[in-house]
């Protein structure tokens, strides 16, 4: 992991296995940084869990679909509206928080990712825009916890939820 940051705020990403904390990259991906700053203040990601897990390479979150008695497939929920992506030279290496998308580029809204492994492939393609400066142990407990297939027949679900209590935005 990388120790440049650019921002003076952190998030708190509490989960049931730990706290991870993440800096940001307000250099590169400023819009996206502010989306997630403003979705975590205002209490978007509460109750949502880590719905897609691939060891080696990422745990995926955000996606309001996974809240208790929410519905829709797990994946496909986004909070109303997309982002124009923000590429930059940032590496997709363990550590780094960049956001979900579809196939249009510019379809990010609300879900993110944190690299278990280096996908530098996702390089340019999708935005990063911070990464974990404490927790790594938590990212490490998370990625290796037993997944089966789902919808779409990857081997991604996580067996048992792994619910994200909250994000909180707190000075660095």
């Amino acid at each position: 992991m990388s120790t440049e940051t650019s921002s003076t705020e952190v998030a708190i990403i509490s989960t049931d296995y730990g706290d991870m904390t993440v800096s940001f990259w307000s250099d590169v991906a400023p819009k996206t940084v502010e989306n997630f700053k403003k979705l975590a203040q205002d209490g978007f990601y509460n109750g949502t869990a880590f719905h897609r897990i691939i060891k080696g390479f990422m745990i995926q979150g955000g996606c309001p679909n996974t809240k208790e008695g929410a519905r829709g497939m797990p994946g496909t929920g986004d909070p109303g509206y997309k982002l124009d992506a923000e590429f930059n030279a940032k590496p997709h290496v363990r550590g780094v928080l960049s956001m979900a998308r579809a196939a249009d580029p510019n379809s990010a809204g609300c879900q993110f990712f944190i690299c278990h492994g280096d996908a530098r492939f996702l390089d340019r393609q999708y935005t990063a825009f911070g990464e974990i400066t404490a927790g790594d142990e938590v990212l490490e407990q998370i990625a290796n916890l037993p997944t089966k297939a789902g919808g779409g027949g990857e081997n991604s679900t996580p067996i048992e939820r792994v619910g994200v209590k909250s994000i909180t935005v707190q000075a660095a």
